[in-house]
């Protein structure tokens, strides 16, 4: 099957000048890299790189055969899928039903529909979170055509709890006793809150696997659950991921994206451009960049370093869309300072496209009549390549031949692999988030939670006084 592909050659310095790395640096980086990917390979699978082999046996079969028994028995009876996560446990579902799913899935009629409709409730938005429920509740009134997936190795992230805790009430007051069929919590197989409400109270399990981080859990029944209840084909997409798992396991940087990728993006930081730009041309592959951002993010921003020296390092990861963001941001990435890598998403051969129509006899329009909206877009990313080389901006494409699972797999394979290579290049943890707990333990503070006054009473000594408020308040 035809792969995707990753050309660099903005991002050297023949095209942007001294903006851009020297085909001699790379050369230089052949060694270093060949050594990382040696260290790599030899670390695969182990600690927290579990995620590495989940396209291969025997985790692959153990995981995916109870994710499609699962989803083949639940998928004829179910309206409605109601995802509960946030972070890693929510983001790789949105970006692959987007990505692989009509834009109007949940807006089409059941029988042109290979599946539910799918609600990810990835924040705890008063208003969001009752809009989603009252519109499942609208069309399933007593619940019994709707599933409930949570998504917690825990079962103490505070918003996926408080989300659970709210529709598990609704789902008994609706459903009785048999509301525990209604429930599949994607969690820690022998340990945990979450798994100690399962055993009580009978939910069916699907595992998050040992080694497995949340941003890294994509391609686990964290995000394959609902893949499969929408009908999205889960076998392509472990396949490609395992396509690209093999080539980047390649010494040779020639054959290797994900070592050159992050080599890349981590040389180009440390010359003075750490703000990334992801930006797809094309609405299906959106979700696929804010998958991509936290990824980057919580990977990558760190504080210290391997040799517990303070660094504060990590680049910074924005989102784009193309040829909308054109309109918006390229004014910036074009005359701003310039500190941004900016990487294109292309598609070459869209699975639908419209042709624009000969009638209109207006002169000014006429270079427009006959050809199609995806030669238009790619025109669009072409041209805006061109005017980022031309000020000295260095970018790069990934290019997918088309959308499908296979190709997908790919990409989010290549982007955690990249991912381990930086956090080497970098010499940071990339699988750890300090950062992130402190957030989590204050939270638990502010909201009374047992043992954590501590916290809240630290939060509540650092509130702004009410004088510095503009307005000030009555």
């Amino acid at each position: 099957m035809s792969t995707i592909t990753l050309n660099f050659a903005n991002c050297l310095s023949d095209r942007v000048g001294e903006h851009g790395l020297s085909p001699q640096d790379l050369d230089n980086a052949r060694p270093v890299l060949a050594e990382l990917t040696r260290r790599l390979n030899d670390s695969r699978g182990t600690g927290w790189e579990g995620w590495r082999t989940l396209p291969f046996d025997p985790m692959r079969h153990e995981h995916l055969d109870k994710v499609k028994t699962l989803a083949e028995q639940l998928r004829p009876g179910c309206e409605n899928l109601i995802v509960l996560g946030i972070g890693g446990s929510a983001l790789g579902n949105t970006a692959l039903q987007q990505a692989l799913n009509p834009e109007t899935w949940n807006l089409m009629p059941r029988d042109e529909r290979n599946g539910p409709r799918l609600f990810v409730l990835d924040n705890v938005d008063p208003h969001f979170v009752g809009q989603a429920l009252a519109e499942v509740q609208r069309t399933d009134p007593g619940f019994e055509r709707t599933i409930v997936n949570v998504i917690s190795k825990s079962g103490e992230t505070a918003e996926t709890a408080a989300q659970f805790i709210i529709v598990r009430s609704m789902l008994r007051h609706a459903l009785g006793e048999n509301y525990n069929r209604h429930i599949i919590a994607t969690t820690d197989p022998v340990r945990g809150t979450m798994r100690a409400i399962c055993d009580s109270e009978g939910y069916t399990t699907l595992p998050v696997p040992e080694g497995v981080g949340g941003r890294f859990s994509v391609l686990s029944p964290v995000a394959l659950f609902s893949a499969a209840m929408c009908g999205i084909d889960v076998d392509q997409l472990l396949e490609g991921a395992a396509d690209m798992d093999h080539r980047c396991q390649s010494e040779s940087v020639d054959e290797n994206p994900a070592a050159v990728l992050a080599w890349l993006l981590t040389e180009l930081t440390q010359r003075g451009k750490p703000i990334h730009v992801l930006m797809p041309y094309c609405n299906a592959l959106y979700g696929l960049a804010d998958w991509y951002r936290q990824l980057w993010a919580e990977s990558l921003g760190k504080k210290v370093d391997c040799d517990h020296r303070e660094v504060f390092t990590g680049p910074t990861p924005v989102k784009a869309l193309g040829a909308t963001d054109q309109h918006s941001q390229i004014q910036l990435y074009r005359e701003g300072p310039n500190d941004k890598v900016i990487g294109f998403m292309e598609v070459e051969q869209f699975d639908s496209d419209l042709t624009v129509p000969a009638d209109l006899d207006v002169d000014a329009l006429k270079y427009l009549q006959g050809s199609t909206l995806s030669d238009l877009l790619n025109a669009e990313k072409r041209a805006t390549e061109f005017a980022l080389v031309e000020s000295k901006r260095p970018n790069f494409t990934i290019r997918m031949p088309s959308i499908n699972a296979f190709h997908v797999g790919q990409f989010m394979q290549l982007w955690m692999v990249a991912t381990a290579y930086a956090g080497q290049l970098l010499n940071i943890n990339a699988y750890d988030q300090p950062a992130v707990e402190t957030g989590k333990v204050a939270t638990f503070g502010l909201m009374g939670r047992a043992g954590y006054d501590e916290w809240r009473q630290r939060v509540e000594s650092l509130a702004p006084a009410p004088e510095r408020t503009i307005p000030r308040r009555p």
